[in-house]
């Protein structure tokens, strides 16, 4: 299945009420959403027919996520098939705006990507899912921090380590799609800061020289699963339904934590 077949499907099983994106290109994943979206690219050049309500930011993402209220464009937005305003509670004020859905394919280099990363889970609901691309390279070149080839993913495939050590409270699953595999990050923590306060003693570590030394499971596809068989799984209608009951993480994580863990990255 090829990556844009499966974030098509990823929209339906997640059922997301918004979207938000790092890395517009022209525009192939973001014309997927029919939810209200954020689409976030300093250069982005879109040729594709968008089918959302969308707010496009010329802009770095963390300069996006400085600004005071970055998801004021999702506040009042409205289901597609549903004719209920979706962020307004029974008493009658508006709830905090989270994020339902988020794919990272920004600038192809693990610094930038981690960042990306910190700045989405600040604003994401426990039960949405944050997706990262180009989280399987095919070859070291590929994998370079330096591009030197067509195809590039850079080395974001350290996310998988960097998230496995530091955060063990979320679950993380790779993916087979075609052409370089995307990792699907699950029960966000919008309160912790534990990839905040060791961001430069991780880049340090992890800042590396090219030729990168590219772990054999990334280059084999030994940890990835089947889109088809992720896509067909059981808890997508409860983790959907956990989030639009407003369940709070700590109530609501254990029990779906297992049923996804299953998938998941082995530690």
């Amino acid at each position: 299945m090829k990556r844009h077949e499966f974030l098509r499907e990823l929209h339906q099983v997640t059922a997301n009420r918004n979207y938000l994106e790092i890395g517009v290109n022209d525009g192939r994943s973001l014309t997927l959403s029919r939810v209200p979206s954020i689409a976030i690219d300093p250069a982005f050049k879109v040729v594709t027919e968008i089918r959302c309500d969308v707010h496009l930011a010329k802009a770095t993402s963390d300069d996006f996520f400085a600004r005071d209220n970055p998801l004021a464009h999702l506040r009042g937005g409205r289901h597609p098939l549903r004719n209920i305003a979706r962020n307004r509670s029974p008493f009658g004020y508006w709830r905090r705006t989270t994020l339902d859905l988020s794919f990272i394919d920004g600038m192809h280099l693990f610094e930038y990507a981690l960042r990306d990363f910190i700045n989405i889970e600040r604003h994401s609901d426990w039960a949405g899912v944050i997706v990262f691309d180009d989280m399987l390279p095919r070859n070291v070149d590929e994998a370079a921090r330096d591009r030197h080839t067509d195809a590039w993913t850079g080395d974001v495939y350290k996310l998988v380590e960097i998230l496995g050590r530091h955060r063990p409270d979320l679950v993380t699953v790779l993916v087979d799609t075609a052409p370089t595999g995307q990792l699907l990050v699950f029960g966000a923590d919008p309160s912790s800061t534990v990839l905040k306060d060791r961001y430069d003693e991780i880049v340090a570590e992890f800042q590396v020289p090219d030729p990168q030394k590219v772990p054999e499971p990334v280059l084999d596809r030994t940890t990835a699963v089947r889109p088809e068989a992720l896509l067909s799984a059981g808890f997508w209608a409860p983790l959907a339904a956990a989030r639009n009951r407003g369940t709070k993480r700590s109530r609501g994580w254990e029990p779906l934590r297992r049923a996804v863990a299953r998938y998941g990255v082995s530690r």
